[in-house]
């Protein structure tokens, strides 16, 4: 937990009691989603992985709550609370998962493929790093088009080490791109220590000085300091063009994806519940707004239970939706055919 008062820092007194309410009741959201998500995917309703987000809650929602018109934001394969934060609902996401077609993929991208442009989501992303170039070219859009914005692009503590990433880096200083690179480090490349995986000397933040970018280093437990230094990072990049790394220090409390059945070898059992204990961002932020007189018990009970009916309704939305059918395979493969464009009629196309 940080010494410092983050709760006053300005972009945090400009909340509401009533933002902080829906703050606090979306992480509350996302954790209920996630936990329904888990049960599903052991009943075997789900296929492919399952890269659950429980205990990094306040790192997207935190993030996210500052976003305007002309900020976007992707990410990579944990990428449930990005979606929820962004706005997108909890049907569409549950059904994506049971491989439905009302899913927000219309069920052909499941757990890791998220997608909302409407909502300047950019997804959900299968390949380690891979959003990271990606990222950086939403950014150079809105630098381009001379819209003030900036691109939140997340990736984890495994993904720093890839070239795709340095690469990225590299371009933002040389051209001035809005971007603000998270790495949501939660210790752990899979089931590889960041000591084991990593070089470095303090942080992976640090490594932003070889690129002459500016950086820093968040408690990933209070939401307030997440947003306190998110606001200055997007800021910078909004009005100055210039690029930020942030270290969001967080936790998982299960493994990198439910696959990873050795969760608890590598981390002790001791370890995840004194995180659990001590740094749960939705406990740390519960009690702050106890403490704030925003929050009371009874409040507390509501907001658990509407979160509670609203993913047992998703639940029973995505079992209730229509599979794809065979004909559906051949769609959304090419944008051209699918919209019987000029440039379709060209060429021969492998699925036609």
């Amino acid at each position: 937990m940080s010494d410092l008062n983050f709760a006053n820092s300005p972009i945090n007194q400009s909340l509401t009691p009533e933002r902080k309410i829906e703050l606090y009741t979306q992480m509350v959201r996302i954790r209920r989603f996630e936990q329904a998500s888990m049960k599903q995917y052991a009943a075997d309703k789900m296929g492919g992985f399952l890269h659950l987000y429980i205990g990094q809650e306040s790192v997207a929602v935190g993030t996210l709550s500052l976003c305007g018109e002309h900020d976007h934001n992707i990410t990579a394969y944990r990428c449930h609370a990005h979606a929820l934060a962004s706005g997108m609902s909890m049907d569409e996401c549950m059904a994506e998962m049971f491989g439905k077609q009302t899913g927000c993929s219309k069920g052909k991208g499941g757990s890791m493929h998220f997608f909302a442009p409407d909502k300047n989501f950019w997804g959900g992303h299968g390949i380690v790093a891979g959003q990271t170039p990606l990222g950086l070219g939403l950014a150079y859009g809105l630098k381009y088009l001379e819209r003030e914005g900036c691109c939140l692009c997340f990736l984890g503590d495994g993904a720093v080490n890839q070239g795709a990433f340095h690469e990225s880096l590299n371009i933002a200083s040389l051209f001035g791109i809005p971007v603000v690179y998270v790495i949501e480090n939660n210790g752990y490349s899979m089931g590889t220590s960041q000591e084991r995986s990593s070089a470095f000397n303090g942080c992976l933040a640090q490594r932003a000085e070889a690129y002459a970018i500016e950086w820093d280093v968040v408690d990933g437990s209070d939401i307030y300091e997440v947003r306190a230094k998110a606001n200055i990072a997007m800021e910078r990049a909004r009005k100055e063009h210039k690029p930020t790394v942030l270290e969001i220090d967080t936790y998982r409390y299960y493994g990198h994806s439910v696959a990873d059945a050795n969760h608890k070898v590598y981390r002790t059992p001791e370890d995840i519940q004194a995180y659990k204990d001590n740094h749960d961002p939705i406990n740390v932020f519960r009690n702050k707004l106890l403490e704030e007189g925003v929050l009371n018990e009874e409040l507390i009970n509501k907001i658990n239970a509407a979160a509670k009916d609203e993913t047992a309704a998703a639940v029973k939305f995505a079992e209730d939706s229509p599979a794809p059918t065979i004909a559906d395979i051949s769609t959304d493969v090419y944008w051209e055919t699918d919209n019987d464009t000029e440039a379709s009629k060209i060429g021969h196309h492998f699925f036609s």
